[in-house]
């Protein structure tokens, strides 16, 4: 069984510490991606987003940044919202505090940005109360799990289709080992809800009131 939401207690404490969603009636997704920017996946991605006139918030690794600064660029000249996704993709269940806290500092200095989201959702107490007044926490209601080799495109749709709704804050992945899925079921997750009447929202300073962080 595939957790698509993030653990009970999470949700509980959502929005009051970290966003994993939001509880509304209106039809609006905010559409997020991890991990990137790579080259042979980020451009597609952008282009889809494009083609649907939608904004969206990638989370970004910083050593990628680093890498491809162009395409971090391309990301800001799109408009839309960038977080920080740490400078190493670091696992915060097996990195101490200060090591954790310095990583996604120095991921600050190429993405100034004040949302950050763990990856793999994994930080303990000791981080997250190092990093609470830099940062806006912001975790998921829904993981595609485009990253599982293990699942077809047709079934990383269905995922993400069967469990969004209002409010619903989406994880799919800018990475290559998301290719083959993202691609399929992208743009037939944006032409489904869109045909249900919903809008797609990025996270920024400018949010609307439900969803500001």
């Amino acid at each position: 069984m595939r957790a698509v939401r993030p653990p009970l207690l999470f949700r509980l404490l959502s929005p009051k510490i970290w966003t994993c969603g939001f509880p509304t009636k209106e039809k609006v997704i905010y559409l997020t991606f991890d991990d990137g920017p790579v080259p042979e996946i980020t451009p597609e991605i952008l282009e889809i987003l494009h083609q649907f006139n939608v904004k969206a918030t990638f989370f970004v690794v910083g050593d990628n940044v680093r890498k491809h600064p162009e395409l971090f660029n391309q990301l800001n000249i799109a408009g839309h919202s960038i977080g920080n996704h740490t400078f190493h993709h670091l696992n915060g269940w097996h990195t101490s505090p200060g090591s954790y806290a310095e990583d996604v500092f120095r991921c600050s200095t190429l993405v100034p940005t004040n949302l950050f989201r763990p990856p793999y959702g994994r930080f303990t107490p000791s981080q997250y109360l190092l990093l609470r007044k830099h940062f806006n926490f912001v975790l998921w209601s829904v993981l595609t799990y485009d990253f599982d080799r293990h699942i077809t495109p047709e079934e990383c749709l269905k995922i993400a289709v069967s469990n969004s709704g209002p409010g619903s804050v989406v994880v799919f992945h800018d990475s290559l080992k998301a290719a083959g899925n993202i691609m399929y079921a992208l743009p037939r997750f944006l032409g489904h809800f869109r045909e249900q009447g919903y809008r797609f929202e990025a996270f920024s300073y400018n949010a609307p009131s439900s969803a500001k962080l």
